[in-house]
């Protein structure tokens, strides 16, 4: 699609004016900071069930409600916090996922290295050609899957193999712009 700028956009990237810095800009852009790696892992599973637009929205509250998404910050939250949070309008309130935003902190505490956990999953570039058409993107994939069951077995949660793969794509570890989209 292309944008009012003249730019050729995934369509989605066009669809909202939220969405067109957010394509531009970040999803697909490698991400290896453990703490903004984490904020995705949140967000993607804050969306589950909902739209995109709806966290993305809501991005600069869950930030502030989250203290900024450091890990070790996070990792001490306690049940007083997940009460405030459940009061905390800006933020999608779901007591699951905010318990599951709190124990993936604790579980990404225990990771070495995060950006390199999740960077294993990383299919080769060259085995992927561009997607044509959305069509052409899939939901999950063996990789997904994989990184979903390891991140299980590390004590996190709300992450299956689609919130994974949108992880990848969100993150760089997939690039899923259109073929033609000026981001790719």
């Amino acid at each position: 699609m292309i944008g009012e700028d003249g730019r050729a956009r995934c369509r989605w990237g066009a669809s909202a004016p939220d969405y067109v810095p957010y394509h531009d800009e970040e999803w697909g852009k490698p991400i290896h900071d453990a703490d903004a790696l984490y904020e995705r892992v949140c967000l993607e599973a804050f969306q589950s069930g909902l739209s995109w637009l709806t966290i993305l929205r809501k991005r600069e509250a869950f930030r502030a409600a989250f203290a900024g998404f450091e890990i070790a910050r996070v990792a001490r939250f306690t049940e007083r916090d997940v009460e405030r949070l459940l009061g905390d309008a800006g933020i999608v309130r779901n007591r699951a996922k905010i318990e599951a935003a709190i124990a993936n902190a604790q579980a990404a505490a225990q990771v070495d290295d995060l950006g390199e956990l999740l960077w294993s999953f990383a299919p080769d570039p060259a085995t992927r050609p561009a997607p044509r058409a959305f069509a052409d993107v899939p939901a999950i994939t063996p990789e997904s899957t994989a990184m979903a069951k390891e991140l299980k077995r590390r004590g996190f949660r709300f992450i299956g193999p689609t919130t994974a793969y949108a992880l990848m794509q969100a993150c760089g570890l997939v690039n899923d712009h259109l073929e033609g989209c000026h981001a790719r």
